[in-house]
């Protein structure tokens, strides 16, 4: 009888110590779940952002399915800078496309470090990814061409990507007579021209958007796409961590360039951004903000693609990344010592947090559509 009682009573105490650990559990989590069913709501509803004043963000928006996809592919100026993209003629070595660093199977990048082109050549930076390219303002990581097809002249011309001499690509490709009716097509007439062939692959590339992820139809009202721990990291995207001051609106991207910290100043990995472009010493260091729309099939990241870790490259914002900033008097003496952008800030995330915000991330990405490599003209 007093072996069953002490059963009973250890039993007891571990019904009320569950029962205290529990109610403490749900007291603690209280301001959690409350955040989260805020954003169960219409996004007007939502609680604002935290981003500096001097930030003219954009509130999200949700991308729909682009219902006109596989009709606008069959357009005669698509079908022929569809073919142009894939076909490695475009090099001086007839090895080399486009495709080559911009894999549709890669999330139309090449998920390496660093670019390989002509003769194995390596190049400086990271492959940004063709994902929505028709809604940038700029292109490259330093920002140096305004449109697509003046941005083409440097992968076509480079010696590290395909080493073409573009004032004779034209000539090259009229040799080819499986072109011909695809220009007339396009164009009305045969001619081949440089401008035809960049404005072909331009409008090609212009039809590369991401899909719809479980982000999108979460804004859209389906509040079973995200849990609660990626709506967490969401809102933490949009206050705590500051994410929102660069990465905003439809795109996740502000268009612009900053210095994060990461120009390894007179060190490995040296890169000066922006300025070697503008020589203006303001802008060393400066990159542009990437898109984060589906970039877990764009990985590594960053100019310098030496970042593969989600949870790594949080850590790092987590930290400031004001690690090298000089002092006046350095700058003074070197006006080209990077500083690193005011708006990047210790941001005293704990481990939930981090964990959170990563979840987030991971919900960014929503395209599956992988295009296959298309026929283009063999002579």
């Amino acid at each position: 009888m007093k072996n069953r009682r002490r059963k009973i009573g250890v039993i007891s105490g571990a019904l009320l110590f569950f029962f205290i650990a529990t109610n403490f559990q749900s007291n603690k989590n209280a301001p959690y779940t409350e955040i989260i069913n805020q954003y169960k709501k219409p996004m007007e509803q939502w609680p604002s952002p935290v981003v500096d004043k001097s930030v003219a963000w954009k509130e999200f928006e949700a991308l729909s399915i682009d219902t006109l996809y596989y009709d606008t592919l069959e357009l005669p100026e698509v079908t022929l800078g569809q073919a142009l993209f894939f076909d490695p003629k475009l090099s001086k070595s007839n090895q080399i496309s486009c495709s080559s660093c911009h894999d549709p199977e890669m999330g139309w990048t090449d998920h390496r470090q660093v670019s390989l082109g002509n003769d194995h050549l390596l190049g400086a930076r990271n492959t940004p990814s063709l994902y929505n390219i028709a809604t940038r303002t700029s292109y490259f990581w330093d920002g140096r061409a305004s449109t697509l097809e003046e941005q083409m002249i440097g992968p076509l011309s480079a010696h590290h990507e395909m080493d073409t001499n573009i004032q004779t690509l034209a000539a090259k490709l009229k040799k080819v007579k499986g072109y011909l009716p695809l220009f007339k097509a396009a164009y009305g007439d045969d001619e081949i021209t440089y401008e035809r062939i960049v404005g072909a692959v331009a409008t090609f590339q212009k039809t590369i958007k991401s899909q719809p992820s479980r982000f999108d139809k979460f804004i859209q009202g389906e509040y079973q796409y995200l849990s609660d721990q990626e709506i967490y990291g969401m809102h933490l995207f949009r206050t705590k961590a500051g994410c929102m001051n660069c990465h905003h609106g439809k795109y996740l991207t502000d268009e612009s360039f900053h210095n994060i910290g990461l120009t390894y100043y007179k060190r490995e990995y040296e890169d000066l951004g922006r300025y070697h472009y503008t020589k203006q010493a303001e802008d060393v260091g400066k990159f542009k903000t990437p898109s984060l729309r589906d970039l877990l099939l764009t990985k590594p990241w960053m100019h310098h693609g030496l970042m593969d870790d989600l949870e790594g490259i949080v850590n790092l914002y987590n930290s400031g990344m004001h690690m090298i900033d000089p002092t006046p008097e350095e700058k003074m003496i070197d006006p080209l010592f990077p500083v690193t952008d005011s708006l990047m800030k210790r941001l005293e995330l704990n481990e939930q947090e981090i964990k959170a915000i990563v979840a987030f991330l991971e919900s960014l990405s929503g395209s599956y559509y992988k295009m296959p490599r298309p026929d283009f003209p063999r002579e």
